[in-house]
Formats: C-alpha cells, sequence, structure tokens
C-alpha cells in the first residue's frame, strides 16, 4: 500500500496550492481519507478528512471556509484545495487513510500514511 501526496510548495500569503493524495495497492472506495499537518515543535495536527462515500466532511476549525477536501473513487485519488493560504498553515501535510466509513480527527484510526508534501506560506 503506498498514499503519494504531491502538489506542496512555496506560495504568499492569500494564494492557494492543491495537494494531491494518490493511492495504490489499496481500494480507496473502502476508506476515509483525511490531510493531517506536522509542524516543526508541535504535535501532528488534523486538517481535513472526508468519508468514504465523499458525503461528509470534517475540518479543523483553522482552515474551515478556506480548504476544501475532496476525492474521486475511480482514480483512487484525494486532494486538499487550500485557498487564502495563511503562514500559519505552513507544514508538512500527509495523506492518511482509515478503513472506516466516517473521517476521524485522531491520526491513531488511520491505517496507512504518505510521505507527506512541504508547504511553505511566506509573509
Amino acid at each position: 500500500v503506498q498514499l503519494q501526496a504531491s502538489g506542496g510548495g512555496l506560495v504568499q500569503a492569500g494564494g492557494s496550492l492543491r495537494l494531491s493524495c494518490a493511492a495504490s495497492g489499496l481500494t480507496s472506495s473502502n476508506y476515509a481519507m483525511h490531510w493531517f499537518r506536522l509542524v516543526p515543535g508541535k504535535e501532528r495536527e488534523f486538517v481535513a478528512g472526508i468519508s468514504r462515500d465523499g458525503r461528509i466532511e470534517d475540518y479543523a476549525d483553522s482552515v474551515k471556509g478556506r480548504f476544501t477536501i475532496s476525492r474521486d473513487n475511480a482514480k483512487n485519488m484525494a486532494y486538499l484545495q487550500m485557498n487564502t493560504l495563511k503562514p500559519e498553515d505552513t507544514g508538512v501535510y500527509h495523506c492518511a487513510a482509515a478503513r472506516q466509513l466516517l473521517p476521524s480527527r485522531h491520526p491513531t484510526r488511520c491505517n496507512y500514511w504518505g510521505q507527506g508534501t512541504l508547504v511553505t506560506v511566506s509573509s
């Protein structure tokens, strides 16, 4: 099983990025998909999650209204559209899969993790 995250980069505050997560070795429609981020000196932080069927989304308060998670089960892909980026959004973003219907904010519920993609937002 492999989750490959991509799309990170350097962007100015107020800009946008779209992250992609390509899943292989599993049927993504059996998994709720998530994005977490790691910032040096802080614990891993939940960013967004989406149910297996894509009907239910959950967001951290800090990104609600700015970020949108989506998925394409036919392509085994998940996405995170990030708009109005802020310097505090800087971090390494990981996608993760949990074999359950609904997304969870707890990283321990995730069975598989991608390697992460770096997002840097300059002020």
